[in-house]
């Protein structure tokens, strides 16, 4: 992937320009899409399914369709220098068909957003607010309006790390003044999270991709719902109770159980528990790994250990958000608890640093 990269900003300078300056992520992050595609070469929908959205976030990035053919003869000029005695005329013939259908199913997918959303919007800080030592809730303005639901997340580029986005879910339903909620928690060597916590300020100015992500509420299904937050990951939960609140229950039970290291860093349990106080149909349970300090009423242990204290879960859709190593605990714990796979959603995609 590096010999990829040199070709193309050798023969293609103008390019660097939408690249960030350390490339090792976009290395990754390309090497896992082309064995992805590789794999699913034979199945249309399936790539259709996969490129049309990943055309639609390289358009923050400023990609056009035409820089998508240059990129393409210096992947095949690559892999021909390492293809070995395994690369003939015939092999190259193959992976230029395949990139020539990435290219425009990625293509179709930008252009189809392109026609209702701009790249990306500009978003000004109105409040930076620190919840606790090394997490920030600010909120956001969109130059113009911001569609999303509650559960989703958007990729964040920040004026101090220019093209480098990461992901981060909203902390609040939809509101009607248009502004957005962001949590984040600053992480060890987190270029975006640690600016974001503890440079941001009011007035300055960041830039959004378009809304992304399945974990939102079918509320038409009426299932009950059980959301497990851990540390940030309570934002996107606790957006989702706003938006069934908002909407209105239809009978329908949510159990929400918020979990975190220490008593310290439950910073949204009393709005949560107020809100609670109003809607019976609400249930909140703090979490926390170490006893000491806990809330009234608060349960000790791992947050997917907790929750399999109160199983079966039958019935139930399950929602997830926290750390990446707490999610895949908490889906696993889920299904043997009752709920089956299709109703367990998260949002992994939008753990950022």
């Amino acid at each position: 992937m590096a010999h990829f990269h040199a070709l193309v900003f050798l023969r293609h300078p103008e390019l660097r320009a939408m690249f960030p300056a350390a490339m090792d992520e976009q290395r990754t992050r390309l090497f896992r899409a082309l064995r992805l595609c590789a794999s699913r070469a034979g199945d249309p929908v399936a790539l259709r399914e996969y490129l049309g959205p990943l055309g639609r976030r390289h358009r923050k990035y400023g990609a056009l369709p035409r820089y998508y053919a240059s990129a393409a003869d210096c992947l095949v000029a690559a892999l021909a220098r390492y293809g070995g005695s395994g690369w003939d005329g015939r092999t190259e013939a193959a992976w230029r068909r395949l990139l020539a259908l990435v290219a425009r199913l990625m293509a179709e997918g930008a252009d189809e957003e392109a026609r209702s959303a701009p790249p990306w919007w500009q978003a000004e800080v109105v409040e930076h607010r620190r919840a606790t030592r090394d997490v920030a809730v600010l909120t956001l303005r969109p130059d113009q309006a911001y569609p999303f639901r509650a559960g989703q997340w958007a990729a964040v580029e920040t004026p101090w790390w220019p093209r480098v986005w990461r992901p981060y879910s909203f902390g609040s339903a939809p509101r009607a003044d248009g502004l957005l909620t962001l949590h984040v928690k600053a992480v060890q060597a987190g270029w975006v999270s640690n600016a974001l916590v503890h440079r941001a300020r009011p007035g300055d100015v960041l830039r959004l991709g378009a809304a992304e992500g399945a974990m939102t509420v079918d509320h038409a299904a009426g299932e009950d719902l059980l959301c497990l937050g851990g540390g940030t990951g309570i934002g996107p939960v606790a957006a989702l109770v706003e938006e069934v609140a908002e909407r209105g229950a239809a009978g329908r039970r949510v159990e929400v159980f918020y979990g975190a290291r220490r008593a310290a860093e439950l910073y949204r349990l009393e709005e949560l528990r107020e809100l609670a106080s109003r809607h019976s149909w609400l249930t909140v349970r703090p979490v926390v790994s170490e006893p000491a300090g806990a809330p009234a009423g608060a349960l000790v242990g791992d947050l997917p250990e907790v929750v399999a204290r109160y199983a079966p879960w039958h019935g139930f859709a399950a929602y997830l958000s926290g750390p990446a190593a707490m999610v895949r605990a908490g889906a696993a714990v889920l299904r043997r608890c009752g709920v089956p796979e299709g109703s367990v959603r998260h949002d992994l995609a939008a753990r950022a640093d």
